[in-house]
Order: structure tokens, then C-alpha cells, then sequence
């Protein structure tokens, strides 16, 4: 098997080495994103985030009835977002609502503008 070649000329070694650092300076918020995505891979979990999002809170019964599945399959979604870090709840009375954490919210505003936007005609 033949390893990686490059066919560049000279190594520009003091781009590479800036690579390096900006890496190693981020890993933490690497970690962070790629968690985040990783969780939002699954289209159910995706499409909570979105209605969260929108939203800003919801509990298990009204996903469960946006989403057509049951709440039992709505709660695992939430306890795999919420084990996450990605969302919270808060209960009013009997009834338990689920919102995106504040350090989150951003994030998940970036990825979810691409369902905003209309697909190129």
C-alpha cells in the first residue's frame, strides 16, 4: 500500500506548524461540535432541535404529536440530547418542557440554517 505523496515543492513548515497550533488551541471546541453534530446525525434528533429551536420549549406529548411517534420513542431522544448537554427542562406543574441550553443555542442556529434555505432551482 502506498502511503500519502505530495507533489508539492517546498513544505511551507511555518503554515504547518501555524496549523498545528490553531488545532491544538481548539481541540476542546472541537470535541464540543463534533458531540453536537454527532447527536444531531439522527434525523429524529434533528428534527426535536429544530421544533426547539423554533419554538424555544416543548414537552414529550407535543413533539410526540408533531413528530407522529410515540412518547416513549420521543423521551429516549431527549435523554440521549439532554445526557448531551444540548437541551434542559424545566417543569411547570405536572408538565416537564425541553429547551436548548443558552450555550447551544448558537450552534444549533448555525446548522439549522441550511433547512432554511430553499434548494438551489
Amino acid at each position: 500500500m502506498r502511503q500519502n505523496q505530495c507533489i508539492r515543492a517546498f513544505p511551507d513548515e511555518a503554515k504547518m506548524q501555524h496549523c498545528k497550533e490553531l488545532l491544538t488551541g481548539m481541540n476542546g471546541q472541537f470535541y464540543a461540535m463534533s458531540s453536537v453534530f454527532n447527536l444531531a446525525g439522527n434525523e429524529a434528533r434533528l428534527k426535536i432541535l429544530y421544533l426547539l429551536h423554533e419554538e424555544h420549549n416543548l414537552c414529550v406529548c407535543d413533539l410526540s404529536d408533531v413528530l407522529g411517534m410515540t412518547a416513549s420513542a420521543v423521551s429516549q431522544h431527549l435523554r440521549k440530547l439532554k445526557d448531551g448537554g444540548i437541551i434542559r427542562d424545566r417543569k411547570e406543574g405536572q408538565t416537564v418542557f425541553y429547551f436548548i441550553t443558552p450555550e447551544h443555542d448558537a450552534l444549533i442556529a448555525t446548522l439549522l440554517q441550511q433547512v432554511y434555505q430553499p434548494a438551489p432551482a
